[in-house]
């Protein structure tokens, strides 16, 4: 990529950062799979893009903080997106944040993801690591004042469309776990996010019930090993 800087290989793409009409951007490219056939590998590739472009698409409608899409190159793989400068991860905000920001971010983790999926929109992979908090203001300060942050989700790479309570139970349960492996007091903040999202969602106890069926089938396969 010309005049863009690899930042971050992955299993499914390369990132890359530069700048694009000026703007601050970020390159989706996904590569080839070479174990696969080539016409698979490109019709499958060609559908990821597009599943992705919809998912951040359809948030962006409903309101949704997402990263504004500049370009779809299909025949490139590529996806050209914005770029967050003055941003961290959610993982980096609650390892340094206090407690009442911790709680204030929670809430509104939940509060976008019952939105989320009261549009039908599956992240795919929920993580702390997938949503940034971004500083209105152009601002690198993200301690000082709550109001000036906005939370943005990003990477859907994974995302689909669909209206299934088992596939948002799931949702959350991906974000459960990233929680847990990583942050102090999990139940907490998970517990925070839960709350929220049953405040702001119709459809909660479904998917509330999916969560507690997708939580048991995942103790069964730690015991069994």
């Amino acid at each position: 990529m010309e005049n863009f800087e690899l930042i971050k290989q992955g299993a499914e793409a390369r990132i890359f950062k530069g700048l694009y009409l000026g703007k601050p951007t970020l390159i989706k490219q996904r590569f080839e799979k070479k174990y696969r056939y080539p016409d698979l590998d490109e019709h499958l590739t060609k559908e990821r893009i597009k599943a992705e472009s919809r998912a951040i698409v359809r948030c962006k409608n409903v309101g949704i903080e997402t990263p504004a899409l500049y370009l779809i190159d299909l025949k490139k793989r590529c996806l050209y997106m914005e770029y967050f400068e003055h941003s961290i991860t959610a993982k980096e905000f609650i390892m340094e944040a206090s407690n009442e920001f911790i709680e204030k971010l929670s809430y509104d983790i939940g509060a976008t993801l019952a939105k989320m999926h009261e549009n039908n929109i599956i992240h795919g992979d929920l993580t702390t690591s997938n949503i940034l908090i971004v500083n209105q203001f152009g601002e690198k300060c993200f301690f000082k004042d709550y109001s000036k942050l906005k939370l943005v989700l990003i990477d859907f790479g994974l995302a689909h469309i669909d209206n299934s309570a088992e596939d948002k139970g799931v949702d959350l349960y991906v974000l459960e776990r990233a929680i847990i492996s990583i942050h102090d007091n999990p139940e907490k903040i998970f517990g925070l996010i839960l709350k929220a999202y049953r405040k702001n969602t119709n459809g909660h106890n479904n998917v509330i019930a999916k969560l507690d069926e997708v939580r048991l089938r995942g103790r069964k396969r730690l015991v069994v090993g």
